[in-house]
């Protein structure tokens, strides 16, 4: 079982042990403490590795294994996706409303119709990902429907990859056609993965698959430099915004 490495606030904000040491159970804990300052969680993330803690718990680091990944260029769209996108149904935008965003992810959700009591998103966590938005390393999308905010998702952008961090829905479909007009707009600039974390059933219709720790670490180091190549205010190109690359 063993026990997670604790980091030492003394030693700064760059030092994390290998991922390779990150605990079987739970799968990928591995270190505890420290702080959400935005250059321990960008060397963080440019080491495969993710704050993910509850309300009134330390900070928990993690690097699981295998990682859940999409290649942008093999994203898989249905036909019904397809036919609601071309629909123009939502108007997609990029860091328009970065904070509401995460808000709204933040909130309790209803999966099949039980209302989850809470949220990993904390205040502190909430902040911590409102600095790197300003400081151009976070990026949101959302989907309006008459002016209203009713999809989207947030992450964060290092050199070629995108880490996606969560999403949230009020309307049908909503944040699907969202990630897909990113994910199009993403393969226009060159991306070429997307960080999902951990596999689901609502990733893997869109084509997510598992690699190796040691896979995705590799990837890292071929994709993830330099780490502030598309810093800053993100804008969606018009005609991604109307079709999502949907032919």
């Amino acid at each position: 079982m063993g026990a997670p490495y604790r980091l030492n606030p003394a030693w700064g904000d760059s030092t994390f042990p290998d991922p390779s040491l990150a605990l079987s159970e739970p799968n990928g804990l591995l270190a505890v403490g420290g702080d959400l300052s935005p250059n321990r969680i960008l060397n963080a993330y440019r080491n495969g590795i993710f704050p993910w803690f509850s309300e009134g718990e330390p900070i928990l680091w993690w690097s699981p294994a295998p990682r859940a990944v999409i290649f942008p260029k093999e994203i898989k769209v249905s036909k019904s996706l397809k036919k609601t996108i071309r629909k123009g149904i939502y108007q997609i935008t990029l860091d328009r409303a970065f904070d509401e965003v995460v808000e709204r992810c933040s909130q309790p959700r209803i999966i099949d119709g039980d209302v989850e009591d809470g949220t990993w998103i904390t205040d502190e966590m909430k902040q911590a990902y409102i600095d790197l938005h300003m400081h151009g390393f976070a990026h949101s999308v959302e989907a309006w429907f008459e002016g209203e905010l009713v999809g989207g998702l947030y992450g964060i952008s290092m050199g070629k990859v995108f880490f996606g961090e969560s999403m949230f829905t009020r309307k049908t479909d909503a944040s699907k056609v969202a990630f897909v007009v990113l994910v199009n707009q993403l393969i226009e600039w060159g991306f070429e993965l997307i960080d999902c974390q951990v596999a689901s059933n609502h990733l893997s219709r869109f084509g997510a698959v598992d690699i190796p720790r040691k896979q995705f670490m590799d990837y890292l180091d071929q994709y993830a430099e330099p780490i502030d190549s598309h810093q800053g205010i993100w804008s969606l190109h018009q005609q991604k915004a109307q079709s999502g690359g949907v032919d």
